[in-house]
């Protein structure tokens, strides 16, 4: 089949949706019908020997396709959305030059947009500068922001008076680059990505998606996740680092301390693993271009979709 001429930007799709909702056993599946390459979108898939926490893909899942992005980073890595942007980017250019579909897959929509469209162009953080407003607001509540409701009116009405961390980034970036950040947040949404781009996303009942995240945690039990955190900690990597501190690693080091018990971690784990859930679809229903599907019975509205969207006849 040849890709369709009225666009000429190459073709890209994206799998995504929230934890336990059968993303990567969909591109498994698409991968028996068609020639791809899967680019991993979780924030966590990116570290080294993190894999049952992390749901990583199983060996025969790996050996479907070949992936992208998983193991690039070791658990103590400060790994960011732009590390993950660069590095997603050249694997999008390979898979393009193989002549294979590139599919992106994942549940972290901040690593899938900055994939697909970059990331705002704004100076880094200063610490200094940050102290120095923070320092101005401890003596006079609202201080901050009145001061951007002065420099920068459309950003601080999207913003809760109280929100401090978005209240002191508009400031330093006004500040340090004389640049309002909602001017360049706008230019940058307004720009065209590079991809032509199919957004599918995964979806099921509320309550069907709570009882498999419940499920999985027990699975990554059985599996042996207790096991994986005190390696971990056993081969010296910090319980403080990011990696560590997300769901289901840092209840597990908590009950290694003698802090938790076994019970009461896995049913924290089953928790916040629920509240995640629930913050992903917050963030994939602001996409408006995403495509929903039925997880459990739809494969082969997929496969036309991808024929119709992608492939010209």
């Amino acid at each position: 089949m040849n890709i369709e001429a009225k666009d000429s930007r190459p073709p890209v799709l994206v799998l995504c949706g929230p934890t336990a909702s059968g993303k990567t056993s969909l591109a498994v599946r698409l991968a028996e019908h068609l020639s791809i390459e899967i680019v991993s979108a979780d924030s966590r898939q990116v570290y080294r020997h993190m894999d049952i926490g992390t749901a990583k893909p199983l060996p025969e899942e790996l050996a479907a396709a070949p992936h992208h992005l998983i193991d690039v980073a070791d658990p103590d890595d400060n790994f960011t959305a732009s590390d993950f942007s660069r590095l997603g980017r050249q694997a999008l250019c390979g898979i393009r030059e193989r002549g294979r579909l590139p599919v992106i897959v994942g549940g972290t929509g901040l690593y899938i947009h900055a994939l697909l469209h970059g990331l705002v162009d704004v100076p880094g953080a200063d610490n200094n500068l940050r102290a120095e407003l923070l320092h101005e607001e401890s003596q006079g509540e609202g201080t901050l922001y009145a001061r951007l409701l002065g420099v920068d009116p459309v950003l601080a009405q999207r913003l809760a008076p109280n929100d401090l961390v978005r209240i002191v980034r508009g400031l330093e970036v006004y500040f340090l680059s004389g640049r309002r950040l909602s001017e360049v947040q706008a230019e940058h949404a307004g720009r065209k990505p590079p991809f032509r781009v199919v957004t599918l996303g995964l979806t099921m009942p509320r309550e069907d998606l709570y009882r498999r995240i419940d499920q999985r945690v027990c699975q990554m039990l059985k599996d042996g996740l207790v096991q994986e955190v005190e390696a971990l900690l056993v081969n010296g990597y910090s319980a403080a680092s990011k990696a560590m501190q997300t769901i289901g690693y840092r209840e597990i080091v908590q009950h290694l301390r003698g802090n938790l018990a076994l019970e009461e971690a896995v049913r924290l784990i089953q928790r916040d693993s629920r509240r995640y859930a629930k913050r992903q679809l917050t963030w994939f229903n602001k996409v408006k271009s995403i495509i929903w599907l039925d997880s459990s019975g739809e494969f082969a509205k997929v496969l036309k979709l991808i024929d119709s969207l992608f492939y010209a006849s």
